[in-house]
């Protein structure tokens, strides 16, 4: 077919076939607007895909009918998918201006913690791994010391290390005391 090539034949098919197509709809949907659209979209895709049209494997009305039941189907599937994604955030609250305010202040308080976390990155992997255990993770320098597979000696001194180079980042002005200088 070459509806996509000569207006008038694309015409002629409509006139022919409207009516069933809409009839086909109608009885797949309920919302009127929707089975105008449908219909609408399905005449596009015949459109695009009259090449696709074979007269010996079939009549034109069964190859018509393949593409509307394709373009419901679409429309059944997507609406299963919003209606998924509208069960998922039911019943959940959307956040009101207080709600922005306080993650703002939050937001805000982490700051500081951000920043902190920002200025480990730039610690040698040993300090690192150390501060993170002790500070975040909560761990005892005995539990930090086993899970490193060092001794709890080298976890104070690294430990020692990364918190002097943070408050090094953290007031760069505040003087940097130097055992053995008065």
């Amino acid at each position: 077919m070459r509806l996509n090539e000569d207006p008038a034949a694309f015409e002629a098919f409509y006139r022919r076939h409207v009516d069933a197509v809409m009839r086909f709809v109608v009885r797949r949907v309920s919302d009127p607007h929707l089975a105008a659209d449908l219909t609408a979209d399905i005449f596009l895709a015949v459109l695009d895909s009259a090449h696709t049209y074979v007269p010996g494997r079939g009549t034109e009305i069964a190859w018509l009918y393949g593409v509307a039941r394709n373009i419901v189907s679409a429309r059944h599937r997507q609406a299963a998918r919003e209606a998924r994604a509208n069960g998922r955030v039911a019943g959940r609250r959307l956040m009101d201006d207080d709600d922005l305010v306080r993650m703002e202040e939050r937001i805000d308080a982490e700051r500081r913690l951000r920043g902190s976390l920002e200025a480990m990155r730039g610690l040698p992997e040993g300090e690192r791994a150390v501060l993170e255990l002790v500070a975040i993770d909560q761990l005892t320098v005995a539990e930090v010391a086993e899970v490193l597979g060092i001794r709890q000696v080298t976890v104070r001194v690294r430990l020692h290390r990364a918190r002097r180079a943070l408050e090094r980042v953290a007031s760069p002005s505040a003087p940097v005391y130097v055992e053995g200088q008065a």
